[in-house]
């Protein structure tokens, strides 16, 4: 019962991630990662580690991109983690449609704070 209170727990936090996000309330999601976060970065390729260079990452994307991501499920990896599937729509700033598609972010939350985050494309989902 305490798996399933955890999970719910972590899907809830994600949800509001995912929100805040699309808000662009970056400050809000910076609060519930590691000090030392693991991120991806999507847009230029590699990661960044701690949540200043997110919050820099993040500031160069909204620059030039409009990214709107929405959470559609999530499940439980083998390995404890969560993944959640999403659906990606990605603007560019003049409104163009730069991409459309579902793909997967995999989280490790530790101590009820995201502490890394893994990308997936549609031909690993």
């Amino acid at each position: 019962m305490a798996e399933v209170r955890t999970v719910a727990a972590e899907v809830e936090l994600l949800e509001r991630v995912y929100a805040a996000f699309n808000r662009r309330d970056i400050e809000t999601v910076l609060a519930v990662m590691h000090a030392d976060v693991d991120w991806p970065n999507g847009m230029e390729g590699g990661r960044v580690l701690g949540t200043a260079a997110v919050r820099d990452y993040w500031k160069r994307q909204f620059e030039v991109l409009d990214p709107n991501v929405v959470p559609k499920n999530f499940s439980r990896e083998p390995d404890g983690r969560i993944a959640a599937d999403v659906h990606q729509v990605v603007h560019d700033k003049g409104g163009k449609l730069v991409v459309d598609q579902m793909i997967q972010h995999v989280y490790e939350i530790r101590d009820g704070l995201i502490q890394s985050m893994e990308i997936r494309v549609s031909d690993q989902v």
